[in-house]
């Protein structure tokens, strides 16, 4: 049976440097035996959580917006690669939006208890977290590390594994660093083959 991998894009830039190191990682992941689609959050249109509580009571979200296909997605996944740069310190606003609608699975585990993503599917969902920043300074990756590990939480896909970029900056072209590129390639072909062997 085959997995499938969602990549998920938080960058503002879609051919940048993070979308770059993303799809290395879903090429590995490709070349593990995996199915792969990725998201670009900065092409979605959909608004940011009102707390409207209508998932207090039902599996998705009363707004009816380009989020609604992507909780099925998240749902269905047997693997993450997320893929972001550090903004301000912390998640970009585009993506924390994004986050912050999966609202849905929130109510449903803890308030209903009754998970969107059973307990058996828990057991072999992992994720790829890939993160990068202009630049070099002590916890500078600290802030988004807690906001994504939280999201993680409610959607039942726990961290696998990180490749966390300082000072891009003075990188400034991913493409000139080839270790890096394969780095991203090696974690996306160990998390497939994880996910074939499972």
């Amino acid at each position: 049976m085959g997995r499938k991998v969602i990549g998920l894009l938080g960058s503002p830039l879609t051919e940048g440097n993070t979308a770059k190191l993303l799809e290395r990682a879903l090429q590995g992941a490709r070349d593990a035996g995996c199915e792969t689609e990725t998201i670009q959050v900065s092409t979605l249109s959909f608004e940011p959580c009102m707390e409207m509580m209508f998932c207090r009571e039902h599996d998705t979200c009363i707004m009816d917006d380009d989020m609604q296909p992507m909780y099925g997605k998240i749902r269905e996944m047997d693997g993450l690669i997320l893929a972001t740069p550090v903004m301000t310190m912390g998640v970009p606003g585009k993506l924390k939006g994004f986050m912050d609608r999966f609202q849905v699975f929130f109510m449903a585990k803890y308030v209903r208890k009754q998970p969107l993503v059973s307990k058996e599917q828990k057991k072999n969902r992992r994720t790829l977290f890939i993160c990068i920043s202009g630049m070099k300074i002590p916890g500078v990756f600290d802030g988004i590390k807690k906001s994504v590990l939280a999201f993680l939480t409610i959607i039942d896909c726990p961290l696998w594994d990180e490749i966390l970029i300082p000072d891009m900056d003075t990188i400034q072209d991913i493409s000139k660093r080839p270790d890096l590129l394969d780095t991203a390639y090696q974690k996306g072909l160990a998390l497939g083959k994880l996910l074939t062997a499972s």
